[in-house]
């Protein structure tokens, strides 16, 4: 798969393609659907799939303060495109400038000038163009003007339920990862860097992986979690065959310890080693318990045993 960065990123020469155009954070089954349909008119059209989304999250340049938590990071959402079979990921810069553009000159500009779109697959909500006044009805209109065929793709639901982003991160903000994995297909995943904490868990003796995240990342709820940990490269990109285990994952601020910073520490089962600085993506698969505070160091440690013993149940083999 191609990697873009922007418009400006389109070879010289570029053919006809089919694209697809969303923020598509987290990547879910709803997307999946949208994104499979664009590619398989890709093929039946014997040109290229180019999947379009936009850096930041919209939200945040229409309405500065307004960025919701972000599912997956962009290199993440590249990876996971690329295995539904896209052949071109492009992250556009969303701008204030940018956001401006009327409808008509936002698909004459990006998707006819630039692309040459023979196809635009969208979901049946999509919108775009200044104030987000340009709805599938007009992409449709405009695409008879330009040469190019519009799809409105209709929404995935469970149980009436439409799946989306927000779904999913208000799922994760409550800590329901199960629901979560049933949204997205997959557990849901944070990405970061490992650096020094106060090492009071290797005191107790469980080591623990303090993830260093970006900003906007949709951290679960307070509590205790088990899940697996893999390794990522120095692009943030997962390494294959990179996962180091299973792990119970603490999410909070440590309330026996009085410890005020909200952190993300990963206590990988069964490993030996020296993790700082190296990058490293925690899947979270079920809450073992909420955030608690412990009247002496022995009950702590007891619990964190515990915890240990459930995520090895859940996730061990067989």
């Amino acid at each position: 798969m191609y990697r873009w960065h922007g418009l400006e990123s389109v070879p010289t020469g570029w053919g006809h393609c089919v694209v697809t155009i969303g923020v598509f954070d987290g990547i879910h089954r709803g997307h999946q659907s949208i994104i499979g349909d664009a590619v398989r008119l890709a093929a039946e059209r014997g040109v290229p799939s180019v999947l379009i989304t936009f850096v930041p999250h919209p939200s945040e340049v229409v309405r500065p303060g307004s960025h919701p938590p972000v599912l997956t990071s962009i290199v993440r959402r590249a990876e996971l495109v690329e295995d539904l079979g896209v052949d071109v990921f492009c992250p556009l810069p969303f701008t204030l400038e940018f956001s401006q553009l009327a409808p008509d000159e936002f698909v004459h500009r990006v998707l006819v000038e630039r692309l040459h779109a023979s196809a635009v697959v969208v979901g049946e909500n999509f919108r775009f163009g200044h104030k987000a006044a340009g709805d599938v009805a007009l992409l449709g209109r405009l695409g008879r003007s330009f040469g190019f065929t519009a799809h409105g793709i209709p929404l995935l639901t469970d149980d009436s339920t439409v799946l989306s982003a927000t779904y999913v991160r208000s799922c994760v903000t409550a800590g329901d990862m199960s629901t979560a994995a049933e949204i997205l297909g997959r557990p849901h995943r944070i990405d970061g860097v490992v650096e020094r904490g106060d090492r009071r868990g290797r005191e107790l003796g469980f080591p623990t992986a303090n993830l260093r995240t970006d900003a906007w990342t949709a951290v679960p709820a307070d509590g205790v979690y088990a899940g697996r940990v893999l390794r990522l490269d120095e692009w943030g990109r997962t390494v294959p065959g990179g996962e180091l285990g299973i792990a119970a994952i603490s999410v909070g601020t440590n309330p026996t310890f009085e410890v005020r910073q909200r952190r993300v520490e990963a206590y990988i089962l069964d490993f030996e080693g020296d993790l700082y600085g190296d990058g490293l993506g925690v899947e979270f698969v079920s809450r073992l318990r909420g955030m608690e505070r412990f009247d002496s160091i022995d009950a702590l440690v007891a619990q964190m045993k515990q915890d240990v013993e459930r995520a090895r149940t859940l996730l061990g083999p067989g």
